[in-house]
Formats: C-alpha cells, structure tokens, sequence
C-alpha cells in the first residue's frame, strides 16, 4: 500500500482537567474514505479541529503526505486538507464562481476576484464532478444538496487532496445521497481522500471503506467496512448494546382525537391535509426536506397561517394566529435546528429550561424555577455538573434535553417535535426516544416530523407519508417495513 496522504500520531488534549483526545491515532490513504464515528462528546470535533489547525494539541503530530503540520489553518489548507462543516461556510451574496475560487484566490495573494477566470476555474472543476450548475448564480438562492457540491468543488479548486465532511447528508434526500455517493466514488478514482463523519449507520457502510471509532477521547476500534456490522458500531461507539428495531411499548385502545385537521391547505406549500392524533399516541409525520412537513407542523402551533381548511383542538375548532394561542391551549413545538431557533447559546441551561415556564406576569419565584430546572436535568440524565454552564458546553444529544425539558416542564397535551434527534449519535438518540414513549404513556399525544424512516419505524404508532405538500399514505408501523416506506416517501412507488 501506498503511503498515508494523512497520518494522525498519538494525539493529545485537555482543557484543565477535561481529557478530550488521548494518544488518537489514525491513517487515510489516497482515494480511501474513511468514516470516523463516536457519540456526540467522543471528541471527533476536536480532532478535526486539530488536524485543520484551528485547536492547538498538547501531544502528538499531524502529516500530510509526509510533511508535519503545524498549528495554522493556512498551512492546513495549503498543504490540501479542507473541511466541508454542515453549514458549508459560503458566501451567500456571491456567486457560485467565486465561491468556487475563493480559497485559490486567497491561497494566490489575489484581493479581486476576476470574473472570467474564476467562471473558467469553477467550471472546470464542476466538470470534473460531473455537475452542472450554472457559474454565474448566486449561491444565497440554491438548494442545499447544490451548496454542498460547491463546498467540494471550492475545495478541490484549491487543489485538496483530503476533503474531511461533516455529516454531509443530514439535509439531503435519497436521490440526492445516492447522488453524493456517485460523485464521491469518482473524487475517490482521482486519488482524492475523504474523511466522512457520520451517524447514519445505512450511510457509513455505503460510503466508507474503513472506520474509526472514538468513545471518550480515544480509539477504540478501527478496520475496514466489512469488518464491522451495524451492531459492532453501535456496541463500539456507546460502549453497550444498542437496540435499533422497533421500541417496545404498551398497546392501548385509541382515545378520541386531541387534534384534527380537515382540508387545511396552505397555497403552493400543501393542501388538503386531514390528519388527527389522539392522546397517548406517537404519529410520525415523515417527508423528505420541500415535502411541506416542517411548514403544516408550524400550521398546528400557530406559526404559519393556514389558508383554508380547519384544526379541531380537543373538539373546538381552533384558529391559532400566533404560537403564543397554541401553547396557551397546551402545545408544544421542538425546531428543526435547536441550535438557531431553540436554545440560548450563552446562557445557562437552567434558564434555557425555564425560559417556557415564565408567566407573562413577570412575578417569577427563581428558586423555584431553579430547583425544577435541577429535577429536570436529574429526569431527562441530563450530562452537566449543574444547571449554571452554558448550553454551548453541552453535546447535541444534552442540547436537544435540555429543549425537551424546557416544554416538557409545561406538561403539554400535544408535543410536536421536528427532527428530534438530528445531529444526534446513537445513543442519545435511543434515549430521547425513550423520553418519548414515556410522554406517550403519561397520556402525551406526540406528533414526530421527521425524515429518518428508521426513527419514525421505531417510534410510531401510526406513520403518515407526506409527499409535495399532500399526505399520500397512512400506515401502522407493522404494515410497512423501511425499504416500502423509502418508496412511498419519495414517490417511487405508490404508498398503500
């Protein structure tokens, strides 16, 4: 075998007493892809961090093709290393030509971006991708699965050799993985290497030709793809045995609707839409990203006017203008993107829990509050020393609790939750489904929105396809199995 294009030896790091990388060790070959998994906390970001040169490390030493590098991002990129993160870092107001040589033009002391040259660069690089998007846009009004190749492309026009990408298919729909996938195997015959950070088990083993995997801090597993199945992953990155199949739960007799819509339609975004849920019950609403699931779930909490139809609400119709009216009436929504819509970065998490429980009299018992905070953080195995740290501290998983406790502290009738447990590893994820399914016993209708087909498969009692705005399929999570609900959800196949 040829020699490493990437070699990582013996890394270490620490802030104060905090191990987070100890003696981490890990090869990458040219056209190899490598995918390196562990728990949100294992430190796979602090890694990347450090072979990019953003983080300095305490011990150990980071090579590209033979030639150590030291604690400088230029140097990193210079020397071919890029990393793509899931919010791409392009510049939305500039076109995707100079996006594309953007890098190069830095790397070349160039302050102006000339237009011929970077439209000839980009559109020799897109060619080299076998894409085709047109030089001259600006990037601000493209689709996300289009933003991510001009990431790839903007690296390899700046000549990398190792392109690292953080779950790069969190926001992607199946043609346009597989899409990825195809462009990815091509880069790979170039003799470009990828360093792919992932969750998604199905995804890993598409992709990737070896493993590594991280649990707190260190390596403790690593071989080629075959080698693994997704059970050892799992056993791998938690330390323990991780169920994957559908959750046990108490079957009950279905109660009368909580909530019921009847036509609601919101013009050009989806129509016609009659759906109820009823308490105790966990509905998933599953539709790929445009489906028009994310916009009728604001329509329920009062976020998005619906144009026509009705919402019955523990039988009265109800028309909620704003968010307020729906959690008054005792609703719920968990966002997409905990990060930008649901949390308070910088503050305390026990603040970030309380901040829903607030009364607008503005009298507050802080005492109070605090302590429920504290049981919350206790209920929910919230990983903190205490309820002072700032949220920013915590690992997604933590995050997404903290959000779940800060609603669940109003003891909601019906709990939306978008995305719940995006971005979030493998074992926090099956523990913030059992959260649900303890809402789900206390009586709790839940309403799941999600694009994960194993999430809403494990979950569900019901699941229902949303496709181009239009709910096209209903089922019980024992009518359908994943490769039947994939087809539904992307129209490839009629959903029954």
């Amino acid at each position: 075998m040829s020699d490493p294009v990437l070699q990582i030896d013996g890394i270490h790091k620490a802030y104060g007493p905090v191990r987070v990388l100890a003696d981490v060790a890990l090869t990458l070959h040219a056209g190899e892809v490598r995918c390196l998994a562990g728990e949100n906390g294992s430190g796979k970001s602090t890694l990347i961090k450090i072979m990019s040169g953003v983080v300095p490390k305490d011990a150990g030493t980071v090579r590209i093709a033979g030639q150590e590098l030291s604690n400088d991002p230029a140097a990193a990129i210079n020397a071919g290393l890029s990393v793509i993160y899931q919010d791409f870092s392009l510049f939305p107001n500039l076109t995707v030509a100079e996006n594309i040589a953007f890098l190069r033009n830095v790397a070349h002391g160039e302050r102006w971006h000339k237009r011929g040259s970077d439209r000839q660069l980009a559109l020799n690089t897109l060619k080299r991708m076998g894409v085709d998007i047109d030089p001259s846009q600006p990037v601000e009004f493209l689709p996300v699965a289009s933003k991510q190749l001009i990431a790839i492309a903007r690296a390899l026009a700046n000549d990398a050799r190792i392109i690292v990408m953080d779950e790069p298919t969190t926001a992607l729909t199946r043609s346009e993985v597989k899409r990825l996938q195809g462009i990815i195997e091509a880069l790979k015959k170039d003799g470009v290497a990828f360093l792919f950070v992932s969750h998604k088990t199905e995804e890993i083993f598409a992709f990737c030709d070896t493993i590594t995997v991280l649990r707190d801090g260190r390596v403790v597993s690593q071989g080629n793809a075959a080698e693994f199945d997704a059970d050892r992953l799992g056993r791998d990155m938690t330390g323990r045995d991780i169920e994957t199949h559908r959750l046990p739960r108490e079957l009950a007799p279905r109660a009368a609707p909580i909530m019921a819509t009847r036509g609601l339609t919101r013009h050009g975004v989806y129509s016609d839409v009659d759906l109820s849920i009823a308490p105790g019950e966990i509905v998933a609403l599953v539709g790929l990203l445009g489906s028009g699931r994310t916009e009728l779930a604001l329509s329920l909490f009062g976020q998005i006017e619906p144009d026509e139809g009705a919402i019955e609400f523990k039988g009265t119709v109800r028309r909620f203008r704003e968010p307020l009216e729906a959690m008054d009436a005792g609703i719920a929504y968990v966002p997409e993107d905990r990060l930008t819509e649901g949390l308070f970065l910088d503050q305390p998490i026990g603040d970030n829990i309380s901040v829903a429980s607030l009364k607008q009299s503005g009298i507050v018992d802080r005492s109070a509050l605090r302590e429920r905070a504290r049981e919350a953080v206790k209920r929910l195995r919230i990983k903190t020393p205490g309820i002072e740290p700032s949220v920013a501290t915590l690992s997604g998983g933590n995050q997404q609790r903290v959000v779940l406790a800060r609603w669940m502290e109003r003891n909601p009738e019906l709990m939306i939750l978008n995305g719940p447990t995006v971005g979030v590893d493998i074992g926090s994820k099956r523990e913030i489904h059992e959260i649900l399914l303890d809402l789900r016993k206390s009586g709790t209708a839940v309403l799941v929105v999600t694009d994960d087909l194993g999430e809403a498969l494990a979950l569900s009692d019901r699941i229902l396809v949303m496709v181009r705005g239009r709910i096209t399929g209903e089922f019980t999570a024992d009518e359908i199995d994943e490769e039947r609900l994939s087809l539904a959800v992307t129209e490839e196949a009629p959903a029954r």
